[in-house]
């Protein structure tokens, strides 16, 4: 066992970043952020008060004008910069993600690479902002589309993608000549400060990006402040759908990211030595606490047996532990509260009668006695009308459910309420063609156990369920979403 060394034990008590300063926050409000798999604390973040987010909006106000006057080649070199820092800094941001939210240290690389690939294409902004025109659309003539910045927006990004979610749309809000907030969420702040101690040493204008740490009141400050254009959120789907109604209340642009409830689809002639192991990591990589997790395991006709067979055998040899340890290859929930969150819906789960193959409640984890850990869990026999089939249980918790046929496979998939990612393994092209092209999800993977996109597509999610609240997702879409389009007819006379 091979425990890398923690880059700090205690941070102290944060601080905000407000016009280009850090500063203290005056409330006497202070939550604990606790170290998942330790249960030691190691920071205490203020909630912060109204009076400071409302200082933060009145900064990043201020120079928003002069930045939007700033060549975006310009804007970009401020990314170019900080794309070089988080280089320089990825180990120790990645461990530091691992204090805090009790990801493995290889989902926390993983996780910091892709942060900086979104701002490595928000480097393109120059080109990514090109409008459009035609000649001659009438005698002396002629028309084009420009796009430009809005304003102030901010960020409510989720637990489970401390690091990474604020970077899928800061860095082409901020490129594209809009100022920015970032609010991190109070149970897992710590590496959104790193990046933010890098963002002051590449040099960004005071004003430009601030941080402000709180809770629901900073975010109900921000929803109803009239100089803040737009939000983005990624979290729960009732959150997701409050602030989505609550922004379009305050004439405000919102792209509200919500849950999911996966389903990964097993034909007949799937390659099973190749499709076990995606499974697990599907299933239980980052502990289920991923929007992309495989949720409910659809093998469909006579390969259901082996299929389960080979699923449970090899989530019993998944080792848990301390992510630090790479050797690790899965870590404890974020919370003691969603530890808690997950058991009851295992303790569900019996009580509707589902089997329970593989039970992952009281695992003892050897060092780390009191972590919230909750092994593999595997339910079979499960049914369409089950709680466990239905909702969100965001954990290590597998149902398996059987499917006569492909059709009934879709069948199960599109009456879930949500729609956010399907997954099919199979050898068929013909199969794997019918299902991207009939199933109702807005992520779709062919034979990989994870549909995450590249920083240079956009990530799905169907409009109308319960997965997405907007009509503009975040990465690549997110220059729709955080420029104005004007269109000039123009005729010199």
């Amino acid at each position: 066992m091979a425990i890398l060394q923690e880059p700090k034990k205690n941070y102290g008590r944060l601080k905000n970043y407000i016009n280009g300063e850090w500063v203290d926050s005056v409330s006497t409000e202070v939550r604990n952020v606790v170290n998942p798999a330790t249960t030691e604390v190691i920071a205490q973040v203020p909630l912060s008060t109204r009076n400071e987010a409302e200082k933060a909006i009145q900064a990043a106000r201020d120079a928003f004008w002069e930045w939007r006057e700033t060549p975006g080649v310009q804007r970009a070199r401020y990314f170019f910069k900080l794309k070089e820092l988080m280089e320089r800094h990825f180990e120790e941001i990645s461990r530091t993600l691992v204090q805090e939210m009790g990801k493995t240290i290889g989902e926390a690389r993983g996780e910091m690479r892709r942060g900086i690939e979104e701002v490595e294409v928000a480097c393109g902004v120059p080109a990514l902002m090109q409008g459009y025109n035609s000649e001659d659309v009438a005698p002396g003539v002629d028309e084009e589309c420009i796009r430009q910045p809005i304003g102030l927006f901010c960020c409510i990004p989720p637990f489970n993608f401390p690091a990474l979610v604020p970077l899928e749309y800061m860095p082409y809000a901020v490129a594209s000549g809009n100022t920015y907030i970032v609010k991190p969420t109070s149970d897992v702040p710590l590496c959104q400060m790193k990046i933010f101690e890098l963002i002051h040493e590449a040099g960004f204008p005071p004003g430009v990006v601030n941080l402000v740490n709180g809770s629901r009141e900073v975010v109900k400050v921000f929803l109803e402040s009239p100089h803040i254009k737009g939000v983005s959120f990624v979290g729960s789907t009732p959150v997701a759908k409050e602030i989505y109604v609550t922004a379009a209340q305050n004439n405000k642009r919102a792209q509200c990211a919500g849950g999911a409830k996966n389903f990964v689809v097993v034909m007949p002639d799937a390659v099973l030595d190749k499709t076990i192991p995606s499974l697990i990591t599907s299933f239980f990589g980052a502990t289920g606490q991923r929007c992309l997790s495989g949720a409910v395991l659809l093998p469909v006709g006579d390969i259901y047996d082996e299929v389960k067979k080979r699923f449970v055998d090899a989530a019993r040899r998944f080792k848990l532990g301390y992510g630090l340890d790479e050797e690790t290859q899965m870590g404890p929930l974020y919370s003691k509260k969603h530890m808690e969150s997950v058991v009851k819906y295992i303790e569900q789960g019996v009580r509707e009668g589902a089997k329970l193959l593989l039970d992952g409640r009281g695992i003892k984890v050897e060092g780390y006695p009191n972590g919230y850990f909750v092994g593999p869990t595997i339910f079979d026999e499960v049914r369409q009308d089950m709680v466990i089939a239905n909702e969100e249980i965001f954990g290590p918790v597998a149902c398996i459910m059987r499917a006569e046929s492909f059709d009934r496979a879709l069948e199960i998939i599109d009456a879930n309420r949500f729609g956010h990612s399907g997954i099919i393994f199979t050898s068929s092209g013909k199969w794997a063609r019918e299902f991207e092209y009939r199933v109702q999800c807005g992520n779709i993977g062919i034979n990989v156990g994870l549909a995450a996109p590249m920083a240079f597509f956009t990530l799905g999610g169907v409009q109308g369920r319960e997965s997405f609240y907007g009509d503009l997702h975040g990465r690549k879409e997110s220059l729709w979403f955080f420029t104005e389009r004007k269109i000039v007819v123009r005729r010199w006379l």
